[in-house]
């Protein structure tokens, strides 16, 4: 029973913790996709007079910036959240020093 305990636990802490850590880099690494793409009014491209990008607002390009960066943050959190859980499945029984949190839930389905 502790034994289960303490797998949850672990699988909990890694799946959410390593798979939120990612989602929200990648997340704030994909606003530069929207700064690729799009600018605002400013001194530099002479208030979007020289611009080669598309212009728009200033709130329209922070709303499309937050947009962006929950979108492919929680993507990226689903798609290694999954992938985590598939390779943490499959590692714990295997390594040698997490055998004991497998051993207690197979004794247990025998019983």
């Amino acid at each position: 029973m502790k034994n289960n305990i303490v797998r949850k636990l672990a699988e909990y802490i890694l799946n959410n913790y390593i798979g939120n850590f990612i989602g929200f880099v990648i997340g704030m690494a994909s606003t530069r996709l929207v700064s690729h793409f799009f600018t605002t009014r400013s001194i530099r491209n002479l208030w979007g007079l020289t611009a080669r990008k598309t212009v728009v607002d200033k709130h329209t390009y922070t709303t499309m910036e937050w947009v962006i960066a929950i979108l492919i943050g929680f993507i990226v959190f689903e798609i290694v959240s999954k992938w985590l859980k598939r390779k943490l499945d499959g590692w714990l029984p295997k390594s040698r020093w997490t055998k004991w949190m497998v051993q207690a839930e197979s004794e247990a389905a025998k019983s």
